[in-house]
């Protein structure tokens, strides 16, 4: 039986991907802050297959003793995906988002992926082929306005995911990310909003306002889920784009990244503004 260990399973995409891959008959280890999020994934999977515990994944202790108690029972003590899927949003202009709130983002977007890659590492070089996935962003391809400490923490994960690729072959770990763009999950409605000054959409309106085209329009978790059983089973790729299109992005901007910016500047209007 394979096994994988999700962070974030709580909610949104990372409760998408443990649906998914214990409808596939994986048994899966599921870890969130967020107790009732995991109580309802029991609830609605049952406990055949099912580990769950309330973790706060910027603990590495906490983080290390429960891949260890997972792994455990395990055979043969490994494990063959660990999906570092955890993360929040702040947004606003850069100077109105409190730092405090900035080194959150920080904290629980790449400290925790670093913490799942140390922490992991030892069970997946048991596992012949075992992959460690992580989420990224859209957000990672070109560095956007409004969410500008998010978008780093993504691109740093991308450029994390390159380079272990790299160095864990030596272990027989296979290392890979996804790049979503917009996925309907509950952080499009609870991501703060700390600039009042920017005429942006309420959040309530968000989903309700999203490109019904194009590669920001809105996706569900699932296909995030999908991609990461994709990227299990596909070896060679690297980067899995949610939709696919966002791959455009990273190729332009390897061409022209002031071509990008010229785009984004004139699809975002509002990310601009004359000096006072």
């Amino acid at each position: 039986m394979k096994s994988i260990f999700i962070t974030g399973a709580g909610s949104g995409i990372g409760r998408a991907g443990a649906k998914l891959f214990h409808a596939n008959g994986w048994r899966v280890g599921a870890v969130d802050r967020d107790d009732d999020g995991l109580a309802a994934l029991t609830q609605e999977l049952g406990s055949e297959r099912l580990w769950t515990r309330a973790v706060d994944v910027t603990d590495k202790a906490a983080l290390d003793s429960a891949l260890a108690d997972f792994c455990a029972t395990n055979p043969g003590g490994g494990l063959d995906m660990m999906w570092n899927n955890a993360g929040i949003g702040e947004s606003g202009w850069f100077e109105d988002v409190p730092y405090d709130a900035a080194m959150r983002i920080v904290e629980v977007n790449f400290k925790a992926v670093l913490n799942g890659a140390y922490g992991a590492l030892p069970y997946l070089k048991k596992t012949p082929g075992s992959l460690m996935f992580s989420t990224s962003s859209s957000a990672g391809t070109y560095g956007m306005p409004h969410i500008a400490v998010y978008s780093a923490t993504k691109h740093a994960v991308k450029g994390l995911t390159e380079a272990l690729s790299v160095e864990w072959h030596r272990h027989g770990v296979r290392v890979a990310d996804v790049l979503p763009g917009l996925i309907d999950t509950a952080i499009l409605t609870t991501t703060t909003n700390h600039s009042d000054d920017l005429g942006l959409t309420s959040t309530e309106d968000v989903r309700a306002s999203a490109p019904k085209k194009g590669l920001m329009r809105l996706m569900p978790a699932s296909s995030v889920a999908e991609a990461a059983w994709q990227a299990y089973h596909n070896p060679k790729r690297l980067h899995w784009y949610v939709p696919k299109g966002i791959r455009m992005i990273d190729l332009l901007k390897g061409l022209s990244p002031e071509l990008v910016r010229g785009r984004i500047v004139k699809a975002l209007p509002w990310s601009v503004s004359e000096p006072q």
